[in-house]
């Protein structure tokens, strides 16, 4: 059985001041890439993983839109995440 996940997460730090968006992508429970808004681009854990981190990172309109996730994914639903 393969398993494919890819899992978008919100790190708030002192209410919306200091917000971090990950998005992880795990494939049979290793993770192989990964997207951090405090870094600004992919990172790749594994060989294919590096391969993508490489192709995704050479897109700027991709990168652009990865990095704003903070403002349209994150603070925007601070109420909904938040108890």
């Amino acid at each position: 059985v393969l398993q494919e996940m890819a899992k978008s997460e919100c790190h708030f730090i002192n209410g919306t001041e200091k917000v971090r968006y990950m998005q992880r992508y795990i494939h049979n429970r290793l993770q192989f890439l990964m997207f951090d808004s405090d870094v600004g681009h992919y990172v790749g854990f594994t060989p294919f993983g590096e391969m993508n981190a490489r192709r995704l990172n050479s897109d700027p309109v991709r990168l652009e839109r990865r990095r704003a996730e903070v403002d349209r994914f994150c603070r925007h639903n601070y109420e909904v995440f938040t108890p």
